[in-house]
């Protein structure tokens, strides 16, 4: 199985547009995710981005699921990046659905300097109960879900376990809707 991490941009009236579509959108991701697909994601506070991440076989059904999703068909979203994990860190548990904003998380990236020892880190921050799930890409480039709301906090987990370079790591905000 492959996963992968959806780079999501929205439409300029977000808010507005997903209004008709958001219960249709959220059904089928809870869908997907009762299949093993959907691991989970939501968007930024602002609306402007968001960062889901599948499970699939093969890149065709990346596609479809995202080109198929109400948002996607009614232009809620514009646009995507797709890039796929060469490791990943599987969560320990999938949340409940929290579709009100009070679930806050931080994406946090960066680029490992030692992807063997980085890889047991994460794995600790998981433990810790800091870590949702995450993983890396070609050449080292990490990205995570962690879970707290302070981007602060979730570069300082990372950078502590100085398997990081820090002048590579960046966080944002997240709405932790699944």
């Amino acid at each position: 199985m492959l996963v992968y991490h959806a780079a999501i941009t929205a439409a300029p009236d977000y808010l507005e547009r997903r209004a008709p579509h958001r219960q249709a959108h959220l059904e089928r991701l809870t869908g997907l995710r009762a299949q093993g697909i959907m691991i989970g994601g939501g968007p930024a506070p602002d609306g402007r981005t968001a960062d889901v991440f599948y499970r699939v076989n093969e890149l065709s059904q990346i596609t479809a699921l995202i080109e198929e999703d109400p948002y996607y068909v009614n232009r809620v979203w514009t646009g995507y990046r797709l890039k796929t994990f060469a490791q990943f860190v599987e969560p320990w548990e999938l949340p409940p659905v929290v579709v009100d904003g009070s679930r806050r998380g931080t994406i946090a990236e960066g680029v490992a300097t030692e992807s063997d020892m980085a890889t047991f880190a994460l794995i600790e921050l998981r433990g810790a109960g800091r870590l949702a799930f995450g993983g890396f890409f070609e050449g080292g480039q990490t990205l995570g879900l962690f879970r707290t709301a302070d981007p602060e906090e979730a570069l300082g987990w990372l950078s502590g376990t100085g398997f990081w370079k820090p002048e590579s790591l960046t966080s944002r905000p997240l709405v932790w809707v699944l």
